[in-house]
């Protein structure tokens, strides 16, 4: 599985940090500290790429 570039940032509207993979469209989470919102991204790139990957193309530019 390609990695992706995970921007995390503290959000004062959520009250809570924020992580998003911005190649992965809608893909992103919340926690309530950088951590625990980066764990709960890669949670949801995994389901992401399971759904999305079956007729979608993906964008192949991540990091490498």
């Amino acid at each position: 599985m390609s990695d992706y570039h995970i921007n995390i940032f503290y959000s004062d509207e959520d009250a809570a940090y924020v992580a998003d993979i911005p190649d992965l469209d809608a893909c992103s989470a919340f926690g309530q500290t950088a951590e625990q919102a980066l764990s709960e991204v890669e949670k949801a790139k995994k389901l992401w790429l399971s759904v999305f990957t079956v007729g979608t193309t993906v964008h192949q530019n991540a990091a490498k």
